[in-house]
């Protein structure tokens, strides 16, 4: 019964480095999303389902399908690519917004889903940052 246990702590997003925007006619951000591992355990992470707001405005959904090994008690990274809904953020204003270097509030929420030993985890995924995006 010990082997079947749902890990003790949540997965935790640490941080989003190396973000990089295309910027074309469908604008894609790419980046490296960093997370925590607290458990003993090992696993596996088999989804990404979260929603991108950028400024208070919805921006972007990641669902993505995953194998990513997940090590016990460390840090993982897994690669994201998203498309962006510039339409729903405004044009004109994240242009300039870019082109300016200026800085938008990041808000991510959602889920990540996992696998423990065969047994299905949802781990809740709710973090702000804060980034400068330059063209």
């Amino acid at each position: 019964m010990l082997g079947c246990q749902a890990p003790e702590e949540d997965i935790k997003l640490v941080d989003i480095r190396d973000v990089v925007l295309a910027a074309s006619s469908d604008p894609t951000l790419r980046a490296n999303a960093v997370f925590f591992n607290p458990n003993r355990v090992r696993g596996r992470l088999k989804k990404i389902d979260v929603e991108i707001y950028v400024n208070g405005k919805k921006a972007a959904t990641v669902d993505q399908t995953l194998k990513t090994a997940i090590p016990a008690n460390a840090e993982f990274t897994v690669p994201l690519e998203v498309k962006l809904a510039l339409k729903e953020m405004g044009f004109m204003d994240t242009l300039f917004g870019m082109l300016g270097g200026k800085k938008f509030d990041i808000h991510y929420k959602g889920s990540l889903r996992l696998n423990y030993r065969g047994l299905p985890i949802r781990v809740p995924v709710d973090h702000k940052d804060q980034v400068r995006i330059r063209l």
